[in-house]
């Protein structure tokens, strides 16, 4: 699943086939042997280097590979084989691969966000309940908070072009978020903001302390990928949020 997440990774944000045509390298396009394609085995024993042209083969494809695993073993030891476990494999999945796209390109296909939305709609409406009708009412309740999570970065997005007059949000992060809300809910999602938007303003102040002697302000290849950080923040809030949630309930009863 880690190597078939790169090669989503590699292809979706730029409107590629994932199916065709088959594993190559992106410096030559030599085919790929099946020898040479075995999860990080193959990037140790090529000495990261392609076959044909030798030409260095990124760390991001091992890096996926190894956290793809870790976050299904994860997800299994949290959960076991039950469908909560497979639910949050599948959310690991999809969270991380546009983490990678949006911190490699500033892209956040629709190929994964809006199958995202639909899944999680689809996993709140297959839990645990007592009718027909209450299934209906947590797939319903599912996408009213999806909508939600949508029109709040949709409106942070609106008032920033207000204040600067130029686009400050890309709409890929509005369904980002409303894929997050509909599988982890209102509670969650709202960790999964608070921490995005901390981490990014941190990551964006070290920017700035480091930007060189007498630059005003950043430019245009400084931009932050906010998804990236919304994901990251959805994968904690997903394996740990539970506690800082309750936590933070307990100051209102």
């Amino acid at each position: 699943m880690g190597s078939f997440l790169n090669v989503c990774i590699a292809r979706l944000p730029r409107h590629r086939s994932i199916v065709r045509p088959g594993s190559a390298c992106p410096n030559c396009g030599a085919a790929i042997r099946v020898s040479d394609n075995l999860p990080i085995l193959s990037w140790i024993v090529l000495g990261a280097r392609c076959r044909a042209c030798r030409w260095r083969i990124p760390w991001r494809y091992p890096a996926v590979e190894i956290a793809t695993a870790s976050l299904f073993l994860l997800a299994y030891l949290r959960n076991g084989l039950t469908l909560a476990g497979a639910s949050a494999a599948v959310l690991s999945f999809l969270l991380l691969g546009l983490a990678v796209m949006d911190a490699e390109t500033m892209h956040l296909p629709d190929a994964f966000t809006l199958p995202g939305i639909v899944l999680g709609i689809a996993w709140r409406g297959v839990l645990p309940a007592p009718t027909l009708a209450a299934h209906l009412r947590n797939a319903a309740a599912s996408l009213f908070w999806a909508l939600c999570a949508a029109l709040l970065i949709w409106l942070i997005r609106w008032f920033y072009y207000l204040l600067r007059h130029r686009e400050g949000m890309g709409l890929g992060d509005a369904k980002l978020l409303a894929m997050i809300a509909a599988w982890l809910g209102p509670a969650l999602t709202g960790l999964t903001f608070v921490l995005g938007a901390c981490a990014a303003a941190i990551f964006g102040v070290a920017l700035l302390a480091k930007r060189p002697h007498g630059q005003s302000r950043l430019d245009g290849q400084s931009r932050l990928p906010f998804g990236s950080f919304l994901c990251a923040a959805a994968l904690y809030a997903l394996f740990a949020g539970q506690p800082i949630v309750a936590w933070y309930a307990g100051f209102f009863r």
